[in-house]
């Protein structure tokens, strides 16, 4: 008589590895908002840019899930799992939240800048980060709230609100700053649920897929409702980097999927948190944003940040 062997438990990447790849995923996530935002000044409406990427990166994936046999293993799974119950409905929704941040993104970046489109997100990722990690919610179960965590949130916060000194600030409308807040509070939520269907499926290009699908037909169905009462875009523009939106977005929730059980939720958006604020000072500084923090200050949050990642991430702070 054989026995079966327990499967062995999955390697845990070296801390500075997964922290990089964290920052990798606010590099991405910037320049796509920054992408995203063009796209909606150049059609002239963000639902329609919203759905451009985010179907053209369901398209991508449809492809690599096919050709992959992991892509069609992971997907035998998704099937069977929600068949039988082992992928909870609840699992299926990190789409939700991709919508809402690439909506966010081409209704609000042309007005805001990058920069203050970062702090909102800044805000809502990093306060939501810690609540879910505290109650468990991410698959790597729960996460306590040590000082060196909380200080790195706290010093996270502080750096949002550096970044908001500067007249241009004080033009902008409350609900487009509160926009891209419920955005980044969307992201570190979506992070979460999707780490957790990868876990279930054992796939993260499966886990995209699903986060891909999910987003897609919800903001079709706003573009739709939208083109209903105001009436479809006049033109298209023709720059091809326009359109590279959902190409981005399909390798950094990609990149979400995989790293979230290595990192928790909290650390994950802090990492990407000072991917998200170095770029998007280096965005301004090159293409400078109608509203917005000057370069100075931009370059001081950057910094605070940065401490508040090392601090949450220092094993002397945590309890042994």
């Amino acid at each position: 008589m054989t026995t079966r062997r327990a499967p062995a438990s999955p390697r845990r990447l070296p801390a500075a590895v997964a922290l990089s790849g964290a920052v990798l995923v606010g590099v991405l996530t910037t320049v796509q908002a920054q992408i995203n935002g063009a796209l909606g000044a150049a059609i002239g409406d963000g639902f329609v840019a919203a759905v451009i990427s985010f179907g053209s990166g369901l398209g991508i994936l449809l492809v690599l899930s096919a050709l992959l046999p992991g892509g069609r293993a992971g997907f035998g799974r998704l099937v069977r799992g929600v068949r039988e119950g082992g992928v909870r409905p609840w699992m299926l929704l990190g789409g939700l939240a991709g919508a809402l941040t690439v909506a966010t993104q081409g209704l609000t970046v042309a007005v805001l800048g990058v920069a203050v489109f970062t702090v909102g997100v800044v805000a809502g990722q990093t306060v939501n980060g810690l609540v879910l990690d505290r109650a468990g919610y991410g698959p790597a179960g729960v996460v306590s709230v040590t000082i060196g965590r909380l200080s790195g949130a706290v010093l996270a916060l502080a750096a949002v609100v550096v970044s908001l000194v500067g007249e241009g600030v004080s033009d902008v409308p409350l609900w487009m700053l509160l926009l891209p807040f419920l955005a980044g509070a969307g992201i570190a939520w979506q992070q979460a649920t999707n780490g957790r269907l990868r876990q279930a499926v054992r796939s993260p290009l499966t886990a995209t897929l699903v986060n891909f699908a999910g987003g897609t037909v919800v903001l079709a169905l706003a573009a739709a409702i939208r083109i209903g009462i105001v009436g479809a875009p006049p033109r298209m523009p023709t720059e091809p980097w326009l359109y590279l939106g959902g190409a981005i977005g399909v390798v950094y929730i990609f990149l979400s999927a995989a790293l979230v059980r290595h990192t928790g939720v909290l650390q994950l958006g802090l990492g990407s948190v000072v991917g998200l604020l170095v770029t998007s000072v280096v965005i301004d500084a090159v293409w400078p944003a109608p509203s917005g923090p000057p370069l100075v200050i931009a370059l001081i949050s950057v910094a605070i940040a940065l401490v508040g990642v090392v601090i949450a991430v220092v094993p002397r702070w945590r309890r042994r």
